[in-house]
């Protein structure tokens, strides 16, 4: 059975470091090569010897897909490519593409220059490693081999972001990466259509948190800034340098703006030109309303925002400050935050989430005592305050995305073990699939019954469409035809229409069935009686005695035969179509004949006639509706010379059950009543 393997490098029950080994149907694909912001030893990057321990990269991974430019996703990229070594195909958006590169320059120059770290990339090794990049448009299929091939779509979160369907083969998985199913201030929802993949691999930052309205969030960011300012104290918003960087400018601009407040608004040196550039290159992955006003006003050009500098951090006097990185795990947050952490009127807001170890999952956890670099104690007294404005989808985002898409599995990522759980029981009880949480190294293997597209031919629809109401296009329709597989295609066409293509003759199936009779005569007057004996009760149906001594009732066929081993019983061979056989064998059930009672009187007396006392009185007990099972009829008279009056009777009842069964047949085929309502 085809099978798909997932081995999270990193990011399995844990945030950060995101890097997902995927086998399936035998390629290779690594979705994200991130790094984790709270080490800085070795557990910084994932564990590539998990890949493979002989030979190189290169030769076991057919390709690795970068899903944005956020450092947990992307932060490990060049050490993989040029200090572990890998040269095959990398592939990301034209964004992240552009953004990639400054940030991971940002980040070295942190980790080497501010530092002192050595073993760790250059920047020509940035610079080598991006020339590996294949950039992806949206909605583009790009095919990496000849089975292999990927597809973007967008998913909101940052500029640039992207899910990716890989589809090898009959099997496909979707990874999200970080995505956002809510709309803001300067991107669109992430969207997906419904590909129902075998696997969807989905990011879990907010598995069981239900995001209060947006428009409260605001206000109350708005009122604690003010607040602050008003007092004279400062603000510090850690953020990472695009997305929400961009979101809350957007939103202090607009309200300084409108409350006409002087207090002077600070951005990182550089960070805030970089964005606008960006922004205005990549125009259309932003929402429609930029995108309109974009010619009359640009949405990134702020007039109170203003560019910061290191001496303006101890000027006196109120003032808000957007600095990087923005979990305060190093760089210009982290040093504003150490000077002004001192002072009660002074606010950090954390808007955000902060990965376990970093200063600012430290504080929003209620430590107010931080052990720094040296092993100097800070003692923190400003007001700290967690605001979420993470543009990762929250539960019922998850939710709303599964729901899209439709997968037959789904596996959870980037998110804590506890609430990993909880969201994994919601999805199997709302949806019925199997949901899957693997920690770091380990690997879950799941089966797939990969569907097999078929192409239906318009005349066996239009005549499937004819026999019955129109199918409800959301559940599946059972179709009957003939699946001919040609060019590595099939199609399911009408039968006719595949004897014409084929150009075979057409073979007709027929089924036959036995019913024993004792009849001293010989075969032709057991014929002739037998067919006197139909045309007087089959008065509606074409009955016909042939030349070659059988009988015919429409397409049934009768013919008499001597038994091998007794001659005075005959056995009448009954013979049908195969869609004859079709609408009896699904008559088979308890349902009830679609005859009159009386001819179920009849049929009951006749039969008992050939029964013992004891067997009739068995059949009271136990009774069974007539004609409700497809097995062979054989007499069952008690032993001994049968009298005359016994015999005829028995012969009676045999030719009743026959004629029984071929009126039913016959009944299906002139299209009297539905084979559902049948015996």
């Amino acid at each position: 059975m085809p099978e798909i393997k997932v081995t999270p490098l990193g990011a399995g029950q844990d945030v950060g470091r995101s890097c997902i080994l995927v086998s399936i149907a035998g390629k290779n694909v690594m979705l994200d090569c991130g790094m984790h912001m709270g080490y800085n030893d070795d557990r910084r990057f994932p564990d590539f010897s998990y890949i493979t321990q002989n030979g190189r990269l290169t030769d076991f991974l057919d390709c690795v897909i970068i899903s944005h430019f956020h450092l947990d996703h992307c932060g490990a990229l060049p050490y993989f490519s040029e200090m572990v070594g890998y040269d095959g195909p990398i592939y990301m958006t034209h964004p992240t593409k552009a953004i990639c590169p400054i940030l991971l320059e940002d980040y070295r120059k942190i980790t080497v220059d501010k530092k002192g770290e050595t073993n760790f990339f250059t920047s020509q090794m940035i610079k080598d490693c991006m020339k590996k990049v294949v950039a992806v448009h949206l909605h583009q299929t790009v095919q990496v081999d000849e089975e292999l091939e990927i597809k973007a779509y967008y998913a909101g979160h940052v500029l640039g972001a992207a899910m990716f369907q890989i589809k090898a083969g009959c099997e496909s998985v979707v990874y999200t990466g970080d995505y956002n199913m809510t709309p803001d201030r300067h991107l669109g929802a992430a969207w997906i259509d419904k590909c129902r993949p075998d696997l969807l691999i989905s990011e879990s930052t907010y598995a069981t948190t239900i995001r209060d309205s947006k428009r409260c969030r605001e206000r109350d960011f708005l009122k604690k800034v003010h607040e602050t300012v008003e007092r004279g104290g400062k603000v510090l918003i850690p953020v990472f340098a695009l997305g929400r960087a961009q979101e809350l400018c957007i939103l202090l601009e607009t309200f300084w703006e409108r409350m006409n407040l002087k207090a002077p608004i600070y951005f990182s040196t550089g960070l805030t030109e970089k964005a606008n550039h960006y922004y205005k290159l990549f125009i259309t992955w932003t929402n429609q309303k930029i995108r309109k006003t974009f010619v009359q006003r640009n949405m990134f050009e702020f007039k109170h925002i203003k560019a910061f500098d290191r001496a303006f951090a101890d000027n006196p006097g109120p003032m808000v400050v957007f600095a990087t990185p923005g979990m305060l795990h190093a760089g210009q947050s982290l040093q504003i935050f150490r000077k002004w952490a001192g002072n009660e009127k002074n606010m950090v807001i954390m808007p955000g989430y902060c990965v376990q170890g970093t200063v600012g999952h430290k504080i929003l956890s209620g430590q107010r005592k931080l052990e720094m670099e040296g092993r100097q104690i800070l003692e923190v007294k400003m007001q700290v305050e967690y605001m979420s404005f993470s543009a990762h989808a929250d539960a019922k985002g998850i939710m709303q995305l599964i729901r899209q898409a439709e997968p037959r599995n789904v596996l959870l990522v980037h998110g804590e073990a506890k609430k990993m759980e909880f969201l994994k029981q919601k999805i199997e009880q709302e949806f019925h699939v199997n949901c899957y949480m693997p920690a770091n190294g380990e690997t879950t293997t799941i089966f797939t019954n990969p569907s097999i597209p078929v192409d239906i031919s318009l005349g066996l629809l239009k005549r499937e469409t004819a026999i019955g109401l129109l199918p409800d296009v959301k559940k599946p329709k059972l179709m009957h035809g003939t699946l001919i597989m040609k060019d590595n295609s099939f199609r399911l066409v009408s039968p006719e229409q595949a004897l014409k293509e084929l150009g075979l003759a057409e073979h007709q199936l027929r089924f036959t069935c036995r019913v024993h009779i004792q009849d001293p005569r010989k075969e032709h007057e057991t014929v002739l009686r037998v067919y006197n004996h139909l045309k007087g009760v089959l008065k509606d149906y074409s009955v016909q005695h042939l030349p070659d001594g059988s009988i015919t009732v429409e397409s049934i066929l009768i013919q008499a035969t001597a038994h091998s081993e007794d001659q005075g019983t005959k056995v009448l061979l009954v013979s049908w179509t195969y869609q004859e056989l079709q609408c009896f064998s699904s008559s088979c059930s308890d349902s009830v004949l679609p005859f009159s009672r009386t001819a179920t009187s009849r049929w009951n007396l006749l039969k008992e006639s050939r029964q013992s006392p004891e067997e009739q009185a068995s059949r009271r007990l136990h009774s069974k509706v007539p004609g409700s099972s497809c097995s062979t009829s054989k007499s069952t008279a008690p032993p001994g010379p049968p009298s005359c009056a016994r015999s005829k009777r028995h012969f009676q009842a045999c030719v009743l059950e026959m004629e029984i069964r071929i009126s039913y047949l016959a009944a299906v085929r002139h299209g009297r009543f539905p084979a559902q309502q049948a015996p």
